[in-house]
């Protein structure tokens, strides 16, 4: 691990000055609801150890591979701060030249892209991808699209990760992932404009923010948000229930609440003012206020909120599979989780990490001190236990025909 005692200046340059990006709609599904918390709180889950892969899968997968000095890193838009300062410190580190290109803008369209290389035993050009917890990620999976990890080459993410991690039921025991990010889906609002505070789904169907509501177009978000305002657990959730959950969000389209079904373009509306209150995920939010000077509030409603992760893994295909997981391994030292969370905002999974950003802090000055700080504090980037006890993962589709009866269920919702 690097000395955390003094932080790199060049990870600190332009803190203050951050501009707000984010990626588009996410992609979300596969936890069990409860089953699993999160990160931060390091709650123990219940999953089990993945019987998808063959017992010497590893040994086959990783026979005779070697490292090449070389990686091509496929990601999300302003995922990583754009001067790259930890992959140049990888590279200084191993040796290894990376490419590192932020074309992953939607789940659906990224599997669709690289589906036909991968069904072809093809290089994607890619080494290493990050994708949601989603049902791509099953398509992934389940089509032996993803290579098996070695997991003697993961000691940092085996000493520093969230033990909680281990436990998904997207993909327990780490078989194929280990995560980027993770983040909350909740309500964003403006105080100034709304009147009052938003602490209930319900605040999204009062008439009185007629035209100003703002709602994600994004089946799955949307879908668990309606089921959660009709006072339904998405976990175990059957077609009666997904019935139920549109109907209500049908209402609230009817009855002219919501001005737009938003994809990542719903900051900038709420920006303008074009809404006063929006489905929302939470690093935006944070990264909102931080770069504007906005004071956008956040909260998880009483009625629930969800979580997704965002993962990294290496397609099957990859060329350089063991740089790829050496990157892997190396956001996993407890210096490197600290400064990408810095940047992005979103949960990091290492709880290590938000002494090194107290640290980064403590040595900092003036708006950079104040930045980290609030970074090092927020509940957003390592929410407390009891923000956990009102989140919710989503919907998990044991058959193709269940994942397509709720897609159908919803997406008329925004398309018609």
């Amino acid at each position: 691990m690097f000395p955390t005692d003094e932080p790199d200046p060049t990870l600190l340059r332009g803190l203050s000055r951050r501009r707000l990006g984010r990626r588009d709609a996410l992609r979300l599904g596969g936890m069990s609801a409860m089953g699993a918390f999160l990160a931060a709180c390091g709650v123990q889950g219940q999953g089990k150890p993945s019987a998808s892969v063959a017992p010497d899968a590893v040994a086959k997968y990783w026979a005779g591979k070697v490292q090449n000095n070389k990686l091509d890193f496929a990601n999300w838009p302003l995922y990583m701060d754009p001067s790259k300062p930890e992959l140049a410190k990888f590279t200084a580190k191993t040796g290894i030249q990376v490419k590192y290109d932020e074309v992953i803008q939607e789940m659906g369209p990224w599997f669709a892209k690289v589906q036909p290389q991968l069904a072809a035993g093809q290089s994607i050009g890619y080494d290493l991808m990050v994708i949601t917890n989603s049902i791509q990620f099953g398509q992934f999976r389940d089509a032996g699209f993803l290579a098996p990890l070695d997991h003697s080459k993961l000691t940092n993410y085996a000493a520093n990760a969230a033990k909680s991690y281990a436990a998904t039921s997207y993909d327990p025991g780490n078989v194929y992932t280990v995560p980027w990010a993770s983040g909350i889906t909740g309500i964003a609002y403006d105080p100034d404009k709304v009147g009052r505070k938003i602490t209930k789904l319900a605040d999204l169907w009062d008439p009185a923010f007629k035209g100003k509501v703002g709602m994600f177009r994004d089946p799955q978000e949307l879908g668990n948000f309606g089921l959660l305002a009709a006072g339904i657990t998405p976990a175990g959730s059957g077609e009666a229930d997904w019935t139920a959950a549109a109907a209500k969000l049908k209402e609230q389209k009817d009855a002219g609440i919501v001005r737009q079904y938003y994809d990542q373009s719903y900051v900038d509306a709420l920006g303008k003012g074009e809404v006063w209150i929006t489905q929302a995920w939470s690093g935006d939010i944070f990264q909102k206020n931080v770069s504007d000077g906005t004071n956008f509030e956040f909260v998880i409603p009483e009625e629930g909120g969800t979580i997704w992760t965002d993962n990294m893994a290496i397609p099957i295909t990859a060329a350089n599979p063991v740089d790829a997981i050496m990157m892997m391994d190396f956001f996993y030292e407890v210096e490197n989780a600290a400064t990408l969370a810095e940047y992005i905002n979103y949960v990091c999974p290492v709880p290590a990490a938000q002494a090194v950003i107290k640290e980064h802090a403590a040595a900092a000055t003036g708006e950079d001190k104040e930045y980290l700080t609030s970074v090092a504090d927020s509940p957003l980037v390592f929410p407390a236990e009891a923000d956990y006890s009102k989140l919710h993962y989503y919907v998990e589709f044991d058959t193709p025909q269940k994942q397509q009866a709720f897609t159908k269920t919803f997406e008329p919702i925004v398309l018609g």
